[in-house]
């Protein structure tokens, strides 16, 4: 039972910072690899205040003997064998989070881990356990859970808000060419990595904005005080943007693409892959606050009943129960 998991010392990276501020408020100690040089395999916490995660230099992991490892990247299989000297699957036991879509292709691509029948393979999302080719791999989905920011829509700015990193680099994967269509409708305020150098050459009525890259509380409320949030992504896996702005009480915008079509109810605001009907609605929200408001109170409610940290943190302990008996 996920109830009576013992405590656990889990080894695992800091990939992506908003999974991991909801995974490591679980009840075990998290352990963190740091190298001198930091870099993708040793930058610890990055100053993320997350108590139960501790940092550990890599050349202590054999020492402390974790229970087990949660990778996240291919290369972290090598690494775990050479820092710990155990074989993930084999030696220590061992789950993969899974966090993207597939690239290249959408049905075709082949899971690094497709070949393993010893590591449980976990999705975010149905959808992209149902894309993967993977293969022999046992896989579960643990859907995403969110730390509640609390109800803190306020809409007095009647902008939309969209929240993309690297805009410029990632372009259509993300939506990014999209925006100016939007913006004949009203004026767009973009957050994110890259969001202050972002400007559109597409003329348009209304700005499209490039702000800033914040921190989680200074950017919840920066997204609460706008009107209508933009979820512009054609193929990336569930953006936990999404739900944290549903979890403000923020209506959304979204394109039916990956899980959105999952995770968006009608009553939560517009869903579809007719850019006109998701520009009128953005439109209506913007001028019609009262419905955004009615809109949002309705994301926020079933954000919390299927994405709440509770059952997010529940279904690891049980996950995590199963493969350390």
């Amino acid at each position: 039972m996920a109830e009576t998991v013992n405590r656990l010392d889990i080894l695992l990276w800091h990939v992506h910072g908003s999974w991991t501020s909801s995974f490591v408020r679980g009840r075990h100690r998290y352990l963190l690899p740091v190298l001198a040089d930091g870099g993708p395999w040793g930058r610890g916490r990055c100053g993320r205040e997350w108590p139960s995660a501790q940092e550990i230099p890599a050349g202590e992991l054999r020492e402390t003997a974790p229970d087990v490892v949660v990778l996240q990247r291919p290369e972290e299989l090598g690494l775990v064998e050479r820092w710990l000297g155990r074989r993930p699957g084999i030696d220590i036991p061992a789950v993969y989070v899974e966090h993207n879509t597939p690239r290249p292709h959408a049905a075709t691509t082949r899971h690094p881990l497709a070949d393993r029948a010893d590591i449980p393979l976990v999705h975010v999302t149905h959808f992209n356990d149902l894309m993967w080719d993977n293969g022999r791999a046992p896989t579960r989905v643990v859907p995403h859970g969110i730390v509640d920011p609390g109800a803190r829509y306020t809409a007095e700015i009647p902008h939309g808000v969209a929240l993309i990193n690297e805009p410029l680099r990632r372009g259509r994967i993300t939506g990014t060419d999209l925006l100016p269509a939007f913006a004949r409708a009203g004026p767009i305020d973009l957050y994110g990595i890259g969001a202050a150098e972002f400007t559109t050459e597409t003329p348009t009525p209304h700005p499209v904005r490039g702000i800033a890259d914040l921190g989680q509380t200074a950017l919840h409320q920066e997204m609460a005080r706008r009107r209508v949030y933009l979820h512009t992504a054609r193929w990336t896996s569930l953006g936990l943007s999404l739900l944290e702005a549903m979890h403000l009480g923020m209506p959304v915008v979204a394109l039916a693409t990956t899980e959105a079509v999952r995770a968006v109810p009608p009553e939560a605001g517009a869903l579809s892959t007719d850019i006109a009907v998701l520009t009128a609605r953005f439109d209506e929200y913007l001028h019609e606050p009262d419905l955004a408001v009615l809109a949002g109170k309705s994301g926020r409610q079933y954000a919390l009943e299927h994405y709440g940290l509770d059952a997010f943190l529940r279904r690891w302990d049980g996950l995590l129960a199963e493969i350390t008996a």
